[in-house]
């Protein structure tokens, strides 16, 4: 009881020590693992015993048999379910070249590459290293993430990384699989026809049982033939189901089959997928937790002595430094990335939880069915995965500043709410060349605002995972334009100092627009207009214009007719380089409206005639854009 009840305890703290200190929480959990496993055994145990021992030994343990084996396989495969629900076929089709070729070539390159150094460096059979190859093919999202959200990046440099890390976890978890499988069949791996038909065997049933059962769930759902308290679990019940089964009609094919049935949901039109997904996060978060402290304690001593050579040095040097930027560069051939930032895309290549996972279940399978080689299958990856995590997690902030892709001044804008209003500035916004991102908890909005070519985030301005987003690492302005005041004012109290390093502001309340003695410092445009002025405003006159400005007396002159007229709204204040500028933080005294100057307002068009009639005589007539 002790023994299980500090597991959950410890991975659950390494989990809130990663959050803590940003960084991969695949870190610290390997690491207790190690420490209260086979390090215990070795220099802190008085009898030579685990303080936790996952696999029963000598009256102690927490497993008998292969109890563990059954629950590292039914563990890993809801994580790879969890992770195919994340793969959308949409996005591998707009990702954009350079991360198809990332997930394509690069992967082959890291195949073939590390098969070879594997096989030449550590002398294993070629089954053994390509199995080796396949499982470190994958990075990962869980670990790209903490790494590069305190990394203010290019968002094309960003968004490179962060889809890789998506799009190859189950890519690379099915590789593997495949591997497995054809190594399992027909006595460890040999090329006979009947190995073939048993490799055959899985891939059918491991393809057929997970299309066809996720088809099945998904109609149940949308049928509504599962109450909604029951969804989760039920979903659940039926991921180990398809697992089971599949294994019982052609044996290692469940982990396919729930790799295929969460990528044919995720892709599905379920409205409740977005539940499903979240639920099947936490639940991958506590499997994670309990999963790998277990498989670091199960490590044994001798298993890290295989590895304790130059040779693994040699190995980790040609999968980081040599495998990972041939197949970068090959990748982004004729790309608009530039040299210093394939450099640096090539630096960052940590790889994740489904590696360590899936190398650790098959190990355990082939060193039990006396595989020749396959003790080096779980030290190995797991020395991959520790060192390029460290490797990473340290350097990467480092690295970006040297080779130039680290932004100095964070210029992107974070807009909270998604209505037209914002819509129409985030457009306006976007093709002054800014990188624009707006949020909001209102699909409806969401989707307009992407079919505008706006990116947008479907997501609750409450969550914490707000902040975790890397898309959002070059984020230095907040805007919250919403009509709910305290949401508003929460965007700003939370988020202000992570998003809105230059500058965090929102719309004044109505009571505030009735006090103009008590203007809040973080309103927005010239604080004459709430949340309804600005919707009704929008209604009538859909559109953003430029004017001119001569000098100081004319943009007086223009502020005070859009603060008298309500069809008129003042947004922004444009220089002569075309730089955006927030109207309140211009110090209208101090500076010199130059020629080329201009005034951002939303409504109808000034009346440029009526200026003219108003303006003195040796002045030029304004322009009107």
């Amino acid at each position: 009881m002790l023994e299980l009840a500090g597991i959950i305890i410890l991975g659950i703290l390494a989990q809130w020590f990663a959050w803590k200190l940003k960084i991969p929480a695949i870190l610290p959990l390997i690491l207790i693992g190690l420490l209260v496993g086979p390090i215990a055994a070795e220099f802190l145990s008085s009898d030579g015993t685990k303080w936790i021992q996952p696999i029963w030994k000598d009256g102690k343990g927490l497993f008998p048999d292969e109890s563990l084996f059954y629950f590292v396989s039914l563990s890993i495969s809801v994580i790879l379910f969890e992770g195919g629900l994340t793969l959308r076929v949409k996005e591998i089709k707009n990702v954009g070249p350079v991360i198809t070729k990332l997930i394509t070539v690069g992967s082959i390159v890291t195949f073939f590459g590390a098969a070879v150094a594997a096989h030449f460096i550590f002398y294993l059979s070629w089954e053994i290293s390509f199995l080796f190859s396949a499982l470190i093919i994958v990075t990962g999202p869980t670990v790209i993430t903490p790494i590069l959200r305190n990394i203010p990046l290019k968002q094309d440099v960003s968004a490179v990384l962060k889809w890789e890390g998506i799009l190859i976890d189950p890519i690379g978890a099915l590789v593997a699989v495949l591997v497995f499988e054809f190594i399992s069949v027909e006595g460890g791996g040999e090329f006979t026809k009947t190995a073939f038909i048993e490799f055959g065997k899985i891939v059918l049933f491991g393809t057929t049982f997970g299309f066809t059962f996720a088809h099945g769930l998904n109609l149940a759902i949308n049928k509504r033939l599962i109450p909604h308290y029951l969804l989760n679990v039920f979903a659940l019940a039926s991921v180990l189901g398809v697992f089971v089964l599949s294994d019982n009609f052609a044996h290692e094919s469940g982990l396919l089959a729930v790799v295929v049935m969460g990528m044919v949901l995720g892709n599905s039109n379920s409205p409740y997928l977005k539940e499903l997904l979240y639920f099947k996060e936490s639940l991958s978060v506590l499997l994670i937790s309990i999963l790998f402290i277990l498989l670091a304690a199960n490590i044994n001593i001798e298993d890290l002595l295989l590895i304790y050579n130059w040779n693994t040095v040699v190995l980790f040097a040609i999968v980081v430094f040599v495998l990972r930027p041939i197949g970068v560069f090959l990748s982004t051939l004729n790309s608009s990335l530039q040299f210093n930032e394939k450099l640096f895309i090539s630096w960052v290549g940590p790889r994740g939880i489904v590696a360590a996972g899936i190398a650790s279940l098959f190990g355990l399978k082939l060193a039990k069915e006396g595989v020749e080689g396959a003790e080096y299958i779980t030290p190995l990856v797991f020395m991959i995965v520790l060192g390029t995590v460290l490797l990473n997690a340290t350097t990467a902030r480092f690295f970006a500043k040297v080779s130039g892709v680290f932004l100095k001044k964070s210029s992107g804008i974070l807009i909270i709410g998604a209505s037209k209003t914002s819509r129409l500035i985030g457009n306006y916004l976007e093709q002054n060349g800014r990188h624009v991102v707006l949020i909001d908890s209102n699909q409806s909005n969401i989707s307009k605002a992407t079919e505008m070519g706006l990116e947008a985030i479907n997501s609750n301005i409450y969550s914490d995972s707000l902040g975790d987003n890397i898309e959002l690492s070059d984020v230095g302005y907040l805007i919250a334009l919403t009509g709910n005041s305290d949401i508003n004012k929460f965007a700003i109290n939370k988020f202000g100092k992570e998003f809105g390093e230059n500058g965090a502001f929102r719309l004044i309340t109505s009571d505030e627009l009735n006090d103009p003695n008590h203007k809040p410092k973080q309103g927005i445009f010239i604080q004459t207009d709430d949340f309804i002025s600005l919707t009704e405003t929008t209604r009538r006159y859909p559109a953003i214009h430029e004017i001119d400005i001569i000098d100081k007396a004319n943009y007086e002159s223009l502020i005070e007719l859009s603060a008298k007229d309500k069809d008129i709204i003042s947004l922004f204040l444009k220089d002569a380089e075309g730089e955006l500028h927030i109207i309140a933080n211009i110090d209208k005294d101090n500076e010199e409206f130059t020629e080329g100057w201009q005034l951002v307002y939303l409504g109808k068009a000034f009346d440029v005639e009526k200026l003219h009639k108003e303006k003195p005589k040796n002045q030029e007539a304004p322009k009107q854009d």
